[in-house]
């Protein structure tokens, strides 16, 4: 039950995108195409689960045993580096048009702060193993959620006329806003 709750949780009360707003540059950029924006999602999900669970194992049998927590954040940001480094030569020799599509923002996972953001939570909540791969894989399916829906709510931006004053950015800032409201009306049914 405790999987279950953690796995509601991280996809719709503690959704790392629209809760803890993590991960915003490719959510604001990729999300024009719903295609590309759930590509983009899968392979957020993959590496998230990928690194979130590699850190746990990195950390709690090689830094915290010889006493090099104070190294987490350089560790962590290595191993998300050399998944998404990984990642980029399959997609290239495997999906070449995906992997053209997103263009420069597949690289710039590796900098994408909800990638280092779960695999921080899952040391300062004091994530077990499995809750660890439960939890970056609900928040990989949450950013997922997110980033598709944004994609097909600005689909749809492009039968409105919406203010001129706003451009693009500015209507997707209010997307998100309301997007944030409503998974909000979900937190009084678990969080984490």
């Amino acid at each position: 039950m405790r999987f279950l709750l953690i796995l509601f949780a991280s996809i719709l009360t503690s959704n790392i995108a629209l809760t803890y707003f993590l991960g915003m540059c490719p959510f604001v950029t990729i999300s024009r195409n719903i295609g590309v924006a759930a590509g983009m999602g899968i392979a957020v999900t993959c590496v998230m689960t990928i690194t979130a669970t590699a850190n746990w194992l990195i950390d709690h049998y090689l830094l915290i045993p010889m006493g090099l927590e104070f190294l987490q954040f350089l560790v962590f940001i290595v191993t998300i580096a050399t998944i998404v480094q990984l990642l980029e030569l399959v997609m290239d020799r495997y999906t070449p048009t995906l992997h053209q599509a997103f263009g420069i923002f597949l690289p710039l996972i590796t900098v994408n702060c909800a990638i280092l953001g779960i695999s921080l939570f899952m040391v300062l909540r004091t994530f077990s193993f499995w809750q660890t791969v439960v939890y970056s894989f609900g928040s990989g399916i949450g950013w997922m959620l997110a980033i598709v829906t944004m994609g097909a709510l600005r689909r749809r931006l492009v039968f409105a006329d919406p203010l001129a004053n706003f451009g693009a950015a500015g209507i997707t800032a209010i997307l998100a806003g309301f997007m944030a409201l409503a998974f909000i009306g979900f937190s009084g049914m678990a969080s984490l």
